[in-house]
C-alpha cells in the first residue's frame, strides 16, 4: 500500500506507474502543495503537514493491515509556500517505537529524505506518528507499507517480532545510478528497496568492475535481492590494498551489517585466488573470505551478515586482502537494531480515548498514538508505569487540572484500573460523579474540585480504601456524604467537601434531615405519580358523568309540554271507549258509514 499524502484522488507515477492511494480518513493535519527535496522522492504534487496548533504529536492510523512483516518508508517534503520553514525537523515513531530523527541539512542528502524500517505488524493496524521538536511543522509526502517475507533479514536468535531494523545505509557499489528494486526489475517481495550508488570509496582507493553475466542465487528467498545488484562492484588497488568505507552512526547502538559479494572479476577463476578478512571498526569479524569457494562458483551471490555494538559515532568496514588478488565488494546494507517498545494496555488506551471525547480535549493535548510510548513523547498529563510481568504499560496518574475542559466524566474511566492519582480540578466539567469511580481501588488522590458537578456523592467511593486525599469542594453536590467516607476522616485522610450547598452529614457540613435511601426516594416518587394519575382519571370520569346527567335533564325539560298533551289525549280516548262499551252496534244497524 502506497499513500500520496494530501492527495484527493489516486495517483500513478512514472516510470513504473506505481499506484498511490488518496489520503483520506487516516489522520488530521492540513493538505498542501509539495516541493520534493530530492530526485529520488516520488514525483507527487501534494503533502500533509501538521502545524503545532494541531498538537505536538500526530499519527496516521491505518486499519485492515494483514498480519505480517513489512517495510515502512516515509518520504518527507517541503511546503510549497514562501512563509514556511524550508527544513522542518521532527521525529518519527512506528507502533510506539521511535525510529528516526531528522537532522539539520537533511534536504541536501538523498539518503536522508526518507525514513525506512522493517517491522512486524501483528494486530491488524499500524500507527505512524510524527513528533514535533519545535523546529518547523512535520511535512510528509508519502507513506509506503510493503509486505516482505516473514523471514526477511533473519539474523539469528535475537531476531524476531520484537525487533525493528531501521535502514541506516544501503549502497550499490561500482555504479553511479541510484536504483530502487523495481528499477532493477526486482521481486516485489524484496520491498522495493532504494540503493544509493557509490562508484568509489575514495579517490584512487578502488576501481569499479561490472558484468552483464547472469548472477546465480541472487533473487532467492527470503530477501529476494535483485540480480543486477551483483553485476557491479569496487575492487581495491595496489596503492591502497585495503578497501574501507566509513559511515556516521548513532553511538551506543547495535547495527546489523549485510555484505554482498559475487566474483565478477574475469581475472579470478579459481578458489584461493582472492582471500580477504572483514573488519568492523578494527575488529576482525570474518576471516579468510574466499568468495568463489564459499559461493560455489563465479557469478554467484554470497551474503554475509553480522550484528555489532558500536560505542562511537562512526562505523568503518574494512576489507583487508590476505592472499591473491585485491578485495572486492558489490553492496552494503547497514541497519540499526531497535527493540520494539511494549505498548500500553489496549483497555486503558480505549478508556483514555473515551475520556478525550467526553471532556472535549483540545488539539494541543495531541492524545494520538500510544499514551506511554515512545517514552520521549508521552501524552500530556498522563503518567505511566511499566508492568514487567505483563510486558505492558499502564496509566497510574492523570493530571488535567486547570485546562479549560468541558463535558462530563464517562463510566469508562473505571477501566483505568491502575490509577493512583486523578486530578481534574479547576475545569468546567458537569454532570454526576460516575459510581464506577469506586471500582478503581488503587486511587490514593481524587481531586474533582471547582467544577460544575451535581447530584450526590456515590456510595461506591466508600470502597476506595487506599484513598488519602479527596477534594470535591467548589461544586454543586447535594445529599448525605457516604458514611464510609466520613469515617475515614478519623484515620488521617484529607477530604474537602466545602462549597457544596446541598451536602450534609459530617462535621463541618449542615445536619441532614430524615434520610431516605435512593430506593425509598424512587418508591415515594412513583407512589405520588400514581396517585396523581388516579386523581386525574377519577376527576375526568366524574366530570363526564355530570355532563351526561345535565344533558339528560335538558332534553327532558324541552319535551315536557308535548308529553303532557299526548298523555291527556290518550286518556280521553280510553274514557270514550269505556263509555260506549255495551252500546256497540253493527254496521247494518247504524246504516252506511259516512266519510
Amino acid at each position: 500500500m502506497r499513500i500520496s499524502c494530501g492527495a484527493r484522488q489516486n495517483v500513478r507515477t512514472a516510470p513504473t506507474y506505481a499506484l498511490w492511494y488518496k489520503d483520506f480518513g487516516y489522520t488530521g493535519g492540513i493538505p498542501a502543495n509539495a516541493t520534493t527535496p530530492s530526485f529520488i522522492t516520488p514525483p507527487l504534487k501534494t503533502l500533509r503537514y501538521f502545524p503545532l496548533s494541531e498538537g505536538p504529536e500526530n499519527c496516521y492510523g491505518i486499519n485492515r493491515v494483514p498480519k505480517g512483516h513489512y517495510t515502512l518508508r516515509i518520504f518527507f517534503g517541503l511546503i510549497k509556500q514562501p512563509d514556511f520553514d524550508n527544513e522542518p525537523l521532527f521525529e518519527i515513531s512506528v507502533e510506539g517505537t521511535l525510529i528516526h530523527s531528522l537532522k539539520s541539512g537533511w534536504t541536501s542528502h538523498d539518503d536522508q529524505v526518507f525514513a525506512e524500517a522493517l517491522v512486524f505488524l501483528l494486530d491488524g493496524t499500524v500507527s505512524i506518528c510524527f513528533h514535533s521538536t519545535g523546529h518547523g511543522d512535520p511535512a510528509i509526502i508519502s507513506i509506503e507499507i510493503l509486505q516482505v517475507d516473514d523471514k526477511a533479514y533473519y539474523s539469528g536468535p535475537e531476531w524476531g517480532e520484537g525487533v525493528i531494523l531501521k535502514t541506516t545505509s544501503r549502497l550499490t557499489c561500482g555504479t553511479s545510478k541510484p536504483r530502487f528494486d523495481e528499477d532493477y526489475s526486482g521481486d516485489h517481495w524484496g520491498g522495493d528497496r532504494y540503493w544509493e550508488p557509490i562508484r568509489t570509496f575514495g579517490q584512487n582507493a578502488d576501481e569499479p568492475r561490472s558484468t552483464e553475466n547472469s548472477i546465480k542465487q541472487a533473487s532467492d528467498a527470503p530477501n529476494f535481492y535483485p540480480e543486477a545488484l551483483y553485476q557491479s562492484a569496487v575492487v581495491s588497488t595496489d596503492s591502497q590494498p585495503d578497501l574501507a568505507y566509513t559511515i556516521d552512526v548513532d553511538p551506543n547502538k547495535n547495527y546489523s551489517i549485510w555484505l554482498h559479494f559475487a566474483e565478477i572479476d574475469a581475472l579470478v577463476t579459481d578458489a584461493g585466488q582472492r582471500v580477504f578478512d572483514v573488519l568492523l571498526n578494527g575488529d576482525t569479524i570474518f576471516k579468510e573470505i574466499d568468495i568463489l569457494k564459499m559461493s560455489g562458483d563465479r557469478y554467484t551471490a554470497l551474503v554475509l551478515n553480522t550484528t555489532v555494538a558500536v560505542s562511537g559515532r562512526t562505523l568503518t568496514i574494512t576489507l583487508h586482502p590476505k592472499e591473491g588478488h585485491r578485495a572486492i565488494i558489490n553492496a552494503i546494507e547497514i541497519f540499526q537494531v531497535i527493540a520494539a517498545e511494549s505498548k500500553t494496555s489496549s483497555a486503558e488506551v480505549r478508556a483514555l480515548q473515551a475520556l478525550k471525547r467526553s471532556l472535549g480535549l483540545p488539539n494541543r493535548f495531541a492524545w494520538n498514538g500510544d499514551p506511554c510510548v515512545p517514552k520521549e513523547h508521552p501524552w500530556s498529563g498522563a503518567d505511566c508505569q511499566f508492568d514487567k510481568s505483563g510486558s505492558k504499560w499502564f496509566i497510574d496518574g492523570l493530571d488535567l487540572a486547570n485546562q479549560g475542559l468541558k463535558g462530563f466524566l464517562p463510566d469508562d474511566i473505571s477501566k483505568l484500573i491502575h490509577l493512583q492519582s486523578l486530578n481534574l480540578s479547576g475545569n468546567t466539567i458537569h454532570g454526576v460523579i460516575p459510581s464506577s469511580l469506586g471500582t478503581i481501588t488503587s486511587l490514593e488522590l481524587l481531586d474533582l474540585s471547582y467544577n460544575f458537578l451535581n447530584g450526590s456523592i456515590p456510595e461506591s467511593l466508600g470502597n476506595l480504601t487506599a484513598l488519602r486525599r479527596l477534594n470535591l469542594n467548589g461544586n454543586s453536590l447535594s445529599g448525605r456524604v457516604p458514611g464510609a467516607l466520613g469515617g475515614r476522616l478519623l484515620n488521617g485522610a484529607s477530604f474537602n467537601f466545602t462549597d457544596n450547598a446541598g451536602l450534609c452529614g459530617i462535621p463541618g457540613l449542615p445536619t441532614c434531615g430524615p434520610h431516605l435511601s435512593a430506593g425509598a426516594k424512587v418508591g415515594i416518587a412513583f407512589g405520588v405519580s400514581l396517585s396523581f394519575l388516579l386523581l386525574v382519571i377519577c376527576s375526568v370520569c366524574y366530570w363526564k358523568r355530570r355532563q351526561n346527567i345535565l344533558r339528560a335533564q335538558q332534553i327532558a325539560a324541552r319535551g315536557a309540554p308535548y308529553a303532557k298533551a299526548r298523555t291527556q289525549f290518550s286518556h280521553d280516548i280510553q274514557m270514550s271507549r269505556h263509555h260506549n262499551h255495551g252500546h256497540t252496534r253493527t254496521a247494518a244497524e247504524n246504516g252506511p258509514s259516512l266519510l
